[in-house]
């Protein structure tokens, strides 16, 4: 499966490279090596071998190798072009893994931002090209995805029939996750142009229209499939530059989704400039230049794997639940709503 990691903070900014690069389970290291405390056993955490959850080894088995993209807001555009106002998302794709990519390198080490995506990919069957690398824009609204729209192919057609006509052409790749995205947007701006793409819009709107992107996805594949409709993944994230939602979701009685972690800590940790090391207690940080006293700013970290080495700092998510941020910080987890009956059967994880 794909790894991503998200940094929001409505007063702290991040450097790229803090936080993308420098920690030895960064996302730009999630190629091949994992990290799932809560998920594997306690001092194992890294051990595939030591789960018995077959879905869980598949998962973390694949290589991450097949693209890379990160967005990061800045108010570059306001200062400049007439009429732009507030934070824009910058995009960078590429189809080379991090761990080769000297531009990405390059970028992380001079850039900052208070809101930042980034994503690694592992393609469930679409080809790999810079425009099926997430994350995918929408105007102020960027969107991400880990996991899987089970038989894309048979609701494809019937998915982009609820796109608005903005949105449909918006689509540039082949991704499940893109028209998901697509299908976001329509529903949060209820089927609204491209103009309305601009706009920023309440905490509960954006939860509610994730909540609904994924009921509708699982009702065309009921309305298709029938009972043969596989289980989804589908851990979601979205935001406008102030507000993030999140989803850690699996249409399946028993098994859990993807890993997903959230932190209002580890962004210190992750700083250079605050004392502490990401890597191990025991570890100087010899770039700091703040006091042991001295606080950072409301932050928060959601990622598919925790990248500081203290288990405490992070939170699992609960399965099929939510995890929103609003503008000032405050971060809430909510379960997310849909009929029992739109669980399915794993064909091969029975």
């Amino acid at each position: 499966m794909c790894r991503w990691f998200a940094y929001i903070s409505p007063q702290e900014p991040c450097l790229l490279s803090d936080v993308l690069i420098d920690p030895t389970n960064a996302i730009s290291k999630q190629c091949s090596e994992h990290y799932l405390p809560q998920l594997l056993p306690h001092g194992q955490e890294q051990d595939l071998d030591d789960s018995n959850d077959a879905l869980m080894k598949m998962r973390n088995s694949l290589l991450n190798m097949d693209g890379l993209g990160v967005a990061w807001y800045t108010k570059a555009a306001e200062n400049y072009v007439k009429g732009v106002e507030g934070e824009r998302p910058a995009l960078y794709k590429s189809q080379s893994p991090p761990i080769s990519d000297f531009n990405f390198r390059n970028l992380c080490s001079n850039t900052e931002t208070q809101c930042l995506f980034a994503h690694i990919r592992a393609t469930s069957g679409s080809v790999v090209t810079q425009v099926n690398s997430h994350p995918f824009v929408f105007g102020r609204h960027v969107f991400m995805h880990n996991g899987a729209i089970s038989n894309f192919s048979n609701i494809r057609r019937d998915m982009t029939d609820l796109f608005s006509f903005d949105a449909y052409c918006n689509v540039l790749g082949s991704t499940d996750s893109e028209h998901a995205a697509a299908l976001y947007i329509t529903n949060l701006t209820n089927n609204g142009a491209k103009a309305t793409w601009e706009k920023t819009y309440p905490l509960p709107e954006m939860l509610s229209a994730m909540n609904k992107t994924i009921v509708q996805i699982m009702e065309l594949q009921r309305k298709q499939l029938g009972d043969k409709a596989a289980p989804n993944s589908l851990n979601f994230c979205v935001t406008d530059g102030h507000k993030m939602v999140a989803t850690r979701f699996r249409n399946h009685a028993t098994q859990q989704p993807p890993s997903l972690y959230w932190s209002e800590f580890a962004g210190r940790t992750l700083n250079q400039k605050f004392p502490g090391h990401p890597d191990a207690a025991d570890k100087v940080n010899e770039s700091a230049t703040k006091g042991t006293d001295e606080r950072i700013g409301k932050h928060t970290i959601i990622a598919s794997e925790p990248t500081t080495h203290d288990e405490g700092e992070w939170h699992l998510i609960n399965a099929n639940c939510a995890l929103t941020v609003d503008e000032n910080g405050t971060e809430k987890e909510v379960p997310l709503q849909y009929d029992a009956k739109f669980n399915a059967v794993d064909p091969y994880f029975p």
